[in-house]
């Protein structure tokens, strides 16, 4: 969360969000107004969602990697643009559209990657938590320190309680205080830590390992992974079971395990 006013270095609303897709189907979002800390103002918020639907829409899409530009990651919500409006009604909506963009990123069939390469804080943090992987450089730092300037960062404590135990959120929610990459590994919140000059080495050997496996079964894994965690234990069964069922009977399985039994890989197409 940063009060920072965008310089005219900053890119303008054409180029705040730059985007790119390979061959493969894999998406690079990188958030893109690194003087101002690649806030999610308004605009970014809209971009990003619109990148997402995108995704969303297309069949082809394996895999979304969301980065960012110079020295910090993202530096939560923009408090200048916040401050400008002081109404509850356009804090509500501001809060609901920060909502609705972690919930696609939750609903999207591909996984997301969270590249992180320098400061990830309060909403910021929160996108970190909302992808369902994050790779970052060792000099990456996490915080919700909304709490240093009296807001309690409610909405980031949402995701980022569903990554690390709750006294861990809780005590980061409490006191604003930041984390190392390599604690926030420890406690769950980052896949993989490097160096980095590895970083972007180490986001393309993960998305080859998860681009090596069919896109059918990730996209039932991933939609039944998020919803047996809000369901009790016996819900939860019945959910992976059914999920189990359908995917078994789906050609990708039916290869896959005809492939086991004849003793050589399974021939999945691209």
């Amino acid at each position: 969360m940063t009060d920072s006013t965008p310089t005219p270095t900053d890119p303008i609303d054409g180029s705040l969000l730059l985007q790119a897709r390979d061959a493969r189907g894999v998406y690079t979002l990188t958030l893109n107004t690194p003087r101002s800390f690649n806030v999610l103002s308004e605009a970014m918020l809209t971009a990003l969602q619109a990148a997402l639907d995108t995704v969303a829409a297309d069949p082809q899409a394996r895999l979304v990697v969301i980065a960012a530009s110079g020295r910090a990651f993202c530096a939560g919500h923009d408090l200048k643009q916040m401050r400008a409006t002081p109404e509850l009604g356009y804090y509500q909506r501001l809060f609901a559209q920060c909502s609705r963009l972690m919930l696609a990123i939750r609903k999207l069939e591909v996984p997301v990657i969270a590249r992180v390469q320098g400061l990830a804080t309060a909403a910021g943090c929160q996108l970190v938590a909302q992808c369902d992987l994050a790779v970052a450089s060792d000099n990456a730092s996490f915080g919700v320190n909304g709490i240093d300037v009296g807001l309690f960062c409610a909405t980031p404590g949402v995701a980022l309680s569903r990554n690390i135990l709750p006294k861990q959120a809780m005590e980061m929610l409490l006191t604003g205080d930041f984390i190392s990459a390599a604690e926030a590994r420890a406690r769950g919140l980052v896949n993989r830590v490097v160096a980095p000059d590895a970083l972007d080495a180490e986001v393309a050997a993960l998305a080859d390992r998860i681009l090596a496996k069919p896109r059918e079964a990730l996209a039932m894994g991933k939609a039944l992974f998020y919803r047996q965690l809000e369901t009790g234990i016996e819900s939860a069964y019945q959910l992976a079971g059914q999920t189990m069922a359908c995917n078994m009977v789906h050609e990708v399985a039916q290869e896959g395990v005809q492939a086991f039994v004849d003793k050589r890989p399974p021939a999945w197409r691209a």
